[in-house]
């Protein structure tokens, strides 16, 4: 039988179901998104020819889960009202009525606390690199109120595994290396965060809410192209500054190769074809980190 996080959900006791919700685990593509940026930074950071470390790649697996829940909790907890004014988002458990805000705020204590056990099989410096990013987990919920940018925050947010993963291998960070990666990532994401906010774009100007897509409309496509290439090149450099080889950088071409699809592709019109081009930067990120891997060894 096929099997899927929405299956697995669905087959979850019903009590447990919206917190499971709550966390996005029936919908795991945004899991992904937060963990293979940290896959990049622990295999950039492996010894030559020798194979990311498995430990740490199950850590930071397990730690994208609980960080991403959290993040989602903490987003609808901010968000209820404005969710339950727009049709992708009104069945959210808040938004429903299915769990209240107190029950949900318990939930995060119970996220958090075990997402700091994960941080604390780490170093010291990544310890304190970790804790360091919980301020933005927090307030990046809060940026559609303020500006057209929050994808920008969304993208220092989701992208601080390139930092941790290479510190947690190596004991603090090599700037030369982290920095580009770090850029390349937070690029990444207004890519496809945009993509992913051109679905709500007619409830949001309802609603007063802002993104990317509002900012950008008709120009979108360019500005996805602008943010790709300067992605492809902050990936050109942080390869030349830990030396690795020719698999690398074919990875990358292949990188490029399907974000110019993505974006010639792009219905931006069409909710379900965002949706789908978003979903499908999945592909992205593990031809990269097959291209690290390769290229180490």
């Amino acid at each position: 039988r096929s099997f899927s996080a929405a299956e697995l959900v669905r087959a979850a006791p019903a009590p447990l179901q919206p917190y499971l919700r709550l966390m996005r685990l029936h919908q795991p593509a945004g899991t992904w998104l937060l963990y293979l940026p940290c896959t990049w930074s622990i295999g950039l950071a492996a010894a030559p020819g020798c194979f990311p470390d498995w430990r740490m790649l199950s850590l930071f697996g397990v730690g994208a889960v609980l960080m991403r829940g959290a993040g989602c909790t903490i987003n609808d907890m901010w968000d209820r009202d404005y969710d339950r004014q727009v049709a992708r988002t009104a069945s959210r458990p808040l938004a429903a009525g299915d769990i209240s805000t107190f029950q949900s705020l318990v939930f995060l204590g119970g996220q958090l606390s075990l997402a700091f056990c994960v941080l604390l099989c780490l170093n010291y410096y990544s310890i304190i690199l970790g804790a360091a990013s919980l301020s933005l987990v927090i307030t990046y919920p809060l940026m559609k109120r303020i500006t057209y940018w929050p994808q920008l925050v969304l993208g220092l947010t989701f992208n601080w595994g390139t930092l941790l993963g290479w510190s947690a291998i190596r004991g603090s960070c090599d700037w030369s290396v982290c920095l580009p990666l770090y850029f390349a990532g937070v690029m990444w994401t207004l890519v496809y965060d945009t993509i992913y906010a051109h679905q709500d774009k007619r409830d949001d100007i309802m609603i007063g809410v802002k993104s990317t897509a509002l900012q950008f409309r008709e120009d979108t496509k360019q500005w996805l192209s602008g943010f790709s290439l300067v992605m492809l090149l902050s990936l050109c450099m942080a390869g030349m500054n830990c030396n690795q080889t020719f698999l690398y950088y074919s990875a990358v071409a292949a990188v490029g190769a399907h974000l110019a699809h993505q974006i010639y592709t792009l219905d931006i019109d069409k909710p379900e074809d965002c949706w789908k081009t978003f979903a499908s930067n999945r592909t992205v990120g593990i031809l990269l980190f097959v291209g690290i891997v390769l290229g180490n060894l």
